[in-house]
């Protein structure tokens, strides 16, 4: 797996050697989109949601996505569970098959609170800037659980460097 040199994540981290060998294709291809789609199971079954998410980097150099979502919605309460897991796709709408690029992964999710909240609050703010500058839109999510998903392996799929062409990281 590749290193990189280092530069600055979320909360102004060092990267670089801490990157825990994840790409830089996936870590662009995370950065470039702002929708996942994950997919758990409950009670009930399998399910799927689409929620905004930010790109960030845990304190170990690992990737990471933050997202809101209420803890009493379903995805919510499913997730919310210890060792709570989720697959997830990654990847922009209406692309041709010969230039598709994408994410497939799969870790845990976790809500967040104190100053790892605050820390992922503010990637997701950075990323969503409007969310910042609308203050019922902020005060509303201020209110929302902020989670974690961090993932554990990761497969990038860029089909514009040749049909099937994948990155992987993690386990």
């Amino acid at each position: 797996m590749e290193e990189t040199s280092g530069t600055q994540g979320a909360g102004g981290r060092a990267e670089g050697a801490a990157r825990a060998g994840c790409p830089d294709g996936i870590r662009r291809a995370l950065a470039e989109h702002t929708t996942v789609t994950l997919a758990y199971a409950d009670e009930d079954g399998p399910q799927a949601c689409a929620v905004l998410y930010a790109a960030g980097t845990a304190p170990d150099g690992a990737p990471v996505l933050y997202f809101v979502t209420a803890a009493h919605t379903r995805h919510g309460r499913a997730l919310g569970g210890p060792g709570a897991r989720a697959a997830f796709t990654v990847q922009r709408d209406g692309q041709e098959w010969s230039g598709l690029t994408g994410i497939q992964g799969r870790g845990g999710c976790r809500p967040l609170h104190g100053a790892e909240r605050d820390a992922g609050w503010r990637a997701y703010t950075a990323r969503f800037p409007f969310v910042a500058a609308d203050d019922r839109l902020r005060a509303a999510l201020e209110r929302t659980a902020l989670w974690e998903l961090r993932p554990d392996w990761l497969r990038l799929i860029d089909n514009a460097q040749g049909f099937g062409h994948k990155e992987e990281w993690g386990a």
